[in-house]
Parts: structure tokens; C-alpha cells; sequence
């Protein structure tokens, strides 16, 4: 008997224990593992998060970019993290689609997280170098085919947004493009800049400034409606691509075992920093679907479209 009541205090101080952390919770620094590189598209979504939440949850958030293999390390650490609140991830649409590219994850995406929110979905553009002779989107379609053994895509890495999107260009155009990978989209938009390569199509964050200076030239918006930031480019969806509807989301999640008063605390800040990120004019105008601050957004992640796994199965749209 001793020994039960034993156990039934030590199940109460266990329980009080965790209700008084998620109280004072956050009691220090939160990391924000952004899994890719510092200077691309994510890592600017990062900042600019770290910085609405850590005014809410009145404790710094930092960013740390571990990144590497397409997010997966910064993902495992994060899984491999205590479920306190103090670790976070957030990471975009290849968090669905690692599965089919790497068979043997360290992780499982869904049994090892806990979600928090949805950040935004992206639009990505295709762009080129300035002096590639394709006037058009049709026209770069046209090139594409004909120059297949020739042309160059640049892209952040295997499982990059960058990468799917070429993936699904390939699929949608039947066509065959060198695949040149770079640890990060800022290096190789460098390259494609610098004409060292030939095509990129990549998150409209970091490439809006550069096509507006001139720096490179822009064919099309994905995402199948039009953005703010460049509204003067067509729609690849409407430019004989009808199928060709892809958006890039960004979520934010917490290793699995995560207390719930803490996944709250954490969407009630995710939602009060989103408030401020989509009320400047330059951040509202990249997205076509950011998070409305007034929807609850906790755990409503969008289902994916493009190269993914359906029961373990590879997608099509995938290399071998």
C-alpha cells in the first residue's frame, strides 16, 4: 500500500511540475531551427518570426540555420530535442515531401512533431539569366526542349523548394535539364546572376528584389493566381501549364511530447508576430495565401501537391 501511495505522489508532483513549467513558460531563450542556409528565403521568414514572437513571449527567440540534405539535419535535431518548448522548427513543404527523396529518415514528419501553425504559402517565379535568348514563358518552354543536353537549373539542394519546382517543370514539359546544386539559395542565385547558370525558379522572396533591379529575368509566377510583388508576370498555370499549381508553405512545429499549454503559448505568439509581419506592405505583397492573424491557425497545415509519398509509394515525379 505504502508503495501505491508513493506512486500516486510522485504521479502529483510529476503533473503540478509540468502545469508549473508551461506557467512560466518560456523561462529563457527559444531556438527557431530554420533547417536551410542564412540568406535565403527561409531565413528571412525566420527573422522576421523570431522577431514578432520574442515581443510576445517576452524572451529572445534566436534563429539557428543547421542546415544540410534538404533540411533533414536541422529536422533531426529538432525530433531528437526534449519536448519543452525551447527548441522549434520551421521548415517549408519539403518537410512532406523528405519521405519520397530519402527512404531512410532519422525522423518520421508527423509522429515526431507537434504543429504549431502555418506561416504563409509562397509563390516561386522562374527566372534566368539576363542574356538567356527566351523572350517569354512559352518561349522558355521552347528552349527547354530544344536545348535539353545544354541547359543548367540551379537549386538550393536536394528537396530545396527550388528542387521540387524543377521537378515538377520537368514533369510538366517533358523535358530533361541539368540539375546543379548549391548549399543554398542565396549561392546559387549568385551564379545564376553572375550567368554561370541558366534557370532557377525559387521562392519569390529571394528573388523579387533581384528582378526588379534588373539582375535577372523573370518569366512566370507559380501558385496559379497572380502576386503583388511582381504583378506584371503572367501565371505558369495559364501559360499551358494548367496543372502547374505550386505553392510553397512554411510551418512551424515543436518536438513530439510538447505540453499543450506550451504548443498554445507558442501559437498565440506565432499568431501575434504574423499580425505584424503580414501588416508591412513589402512582406504582404510576396505571398498569395498568408496566415489571416485572425483564423486560428494551430496545427492546419496545408496538403501538398507535387512530388511526395502516398503509402510509401514514389512519386512519378522523382528521380529513381
Amino acid at each position: 500500500m505504502r508503495k501505491i501511495w508513493v506512486g500516486i505522489a510522485l504521479a502529483i508532483v510529476a503533473a503540478t511540475g509540468g502545469f508549473a513549467s508551461a506557467q512560466d513558460y518560456p523561462s529563457r531563450h527559444i531556438t527557431m531551427v530554420m533547417p536551410f542556409s542564412a540568406g535565403g528565403p527561409g531565413d528571412t521568414i525566420a527573422r522576421l518570426l523570431a522577431q514578432g514572437m520574442s515581443t510576445s513571449l517576452k524572451q529572445q527567440v534566436i534563429v539557428d540555420n543547421t542546415s544540410g540534405a534538404g533540411g533533414l539535419i536541422g529536422s533531426a535535431k529538432v525530433a531528437a530535442s526534449p519536448g519543452d518548448g525551447y527548441n522549434l522548427l520551421l521548415i517549408h513543404i519539403s518537410h512532406a515531401t523528405n519521405p519520397a527523396l530519402y527512404p531512410n529518415l532519422r525522423y518520421d514528419p508527423v509522429k515526431d512533431f507537434e504543429p504549431i501553425g502555418l506561416v504563409v504559402e509562397l509563390p516561386s517565379v522562374f527566372v534566368a539569366k539576363k542574356d538567356l535568348p527566351a523572350a517569354s514563358f512559352a518561349d522558355l518552354i521552347a528552349y527547354v526542349k530544344a536545348n535539353q543536353d545544354k541547359v543548367t537549373y540551379a537549386h538550393a539542394g536536394i528537396g530545396s523548394a527550388a528542387h521540387l519546382c524543377g521537378l515538377l517543370f520537368q514533369a510538366a514539359t517533358n523535358t530533361k535539364m541539368t540539375q546543379i546544386a548549391y548549399r543554398g539559395a542565396g549561392p546559387a542565385m549568385n551564379d545564376l546572376m553572375g550567368g554561370q547558370v541558366d534557370i532557377m525558379c525559387d521562392q519569390i522572396v529571394n528573388v523579387v528584389g533581384n528582378v526588379q533591379g534588373g539582375a535577372v529575368k523573370a518569366y512566370a509566377v507559380t501558385g496559379g493566381e497572380k502576386a503583388a510583388a511582381l504583378p506584371s508576370l503572367p501565371v505558369a498555370s495559364e501559360l499551358g501549364l494548367p496543372n502547374f499549381n505550386y505553392k510553397v508553405w512554411y510551418g512551424l512545429f515543436a518536438p513530439k511530447g510538447t505540453p499543450q499549454p506550451v504548443i498554445d503559448k507558442l501559437a498565440d505568439a506565432l499568431k501575434a508576430a504574423l499580425e505584424v509581419v503580414w501588416s508591412k506592405s513589402a512582406s504582404r505583397s510576396w505571398a498569395q495565401s498568408p496566415c489571416p492573424p485572425n483564423v486560428p491557425n494551430q496545427g492546419r497545415l496545408p496538403s501538398t501537391s507535387g512530388p511526395k509519398s502516398t503509402n510509401g509509394r514514389r512519386s512519378s515525379v522523382l528521380p529513381a
